[in-house]
């Protein structure tokens, strides 16, 4: 009762009914319909699931008769499928959505840290405003403070009150900007 259509791939599990739900017609004024279909298998896409189901249709045979068939194709579920009352669904054969695979910089890497920077307010307000300045992710920021740019952060790291936080990498990373990349090579050279 298969056709062509059947891909011969994966284990050979017998399918199970599912409620299929056939969309309405306005030209011949039928309301939408539902019929009892075979579930082959399920599959989880970026978009939700879809489930392929064998509905009941006829076939031409080369002797010129009819006969029994059965058309394949995937619907969405949950909008096109229904389940039968008291089958069991757990054995068809279902195909998660793979998780994305890391790229090869992302495993040398590792997780990147947010972009930006967060300033740290010092003092009371009595004297000359300081700040540390720190990587959104680092322990010692404090939370729910805007983050700042790179123009911003530089600008308020060039204040002689704000300090950059070695603890986060936020003076490794903000210090050869601002004092050029060749701030603390040795110099020895240059003097000779």
């Amino acid at each position: 009762m298969t056709t062509p259509s059947d891909d011969g791939s994966g284990p050979e599990v017998l399918p199970v009914p599912v409620r299929v739900v056939l969309p309405a017609d306005p030209v011949l004024r039928q309301p939408q319909q539902e019929v009892v279909a075979r579930l082959w298998r399920r599959r989880q896409t970026e978009s939700g699931w879809v489930y392929l189901v064998g509905l009941p249709s006829y076939r031409d045979r080369e002797d010129g008769g009819v006969e029994a068939a059965e058309y394949r194709v995937w619907v969405r579920a949950p909008e096109h499928v229904r389940p039968v009352d008291g089958v069991d669904y757990d054995q068809v054969v279902t195909e998660h959505l793979k998780p994305p695979q890391q790229s090869v910089v992302g495993e040398v890497l590792g997780k990147r840290r947010p972009s930006g920077w967060v300033l740290q307010k010092l003092g009371d307000g009595g004297g000359p405003a300081g700040g540390v300045l720190h990587a959104p992710d680092c322990e010692e920021a404090q939370q729910s403070v805007p983050l700042l740019d790179l123009e911003d952060a530089l600008d308020v790291a060039e204040s002689p009150a704000t300090r950059l936080c070695t603890l986060c990498g936020c003076a490794q990373e903000l210090t050869p900007i601002l004092r050029g990349f060749d701030h603390g090579a040795d110099s020895s050279s240059a003097d000779s």
